[in-house]
């Protein structure tokens, strides 16, 4: 079973701007996955596997950090 672990947001409403990050871990094989959304719930998203969490917070923190367009902020994960 996944359990969202993290949650990011970059801060922006609606279906073009929007952008999501999910840190979770498979409780059966202790991977972690790294989830990248566009545009909301039901927008484009693309996964990405890790053998562990250091590695998948690294890969989470490149690509969450501040720019002058995004202002990422860590969500309650639920």
């Amino acid at each position: 079973m996944e359990r969202r672990r993290q949650h990011w947001w970059n801060g922006k409403w609606g279906r073009l701007a929007r952008r999501d990050v999910f840190l979770n871990e498979d409780d059966t094989t202790g991977h972690f996955w790294v989830e990248a959304r566009e545009g909301g719930a039901e927008g484009p998203s693309v996964r990405q596997e890790y053998d562990c969490e250091p590695d998948a917070s690294r890969y989470v923190a490149r690509i969450t950090a501040n720019t002058a367009i995004d202002q990422w902020r860590k969500m309650p994960a639920n």
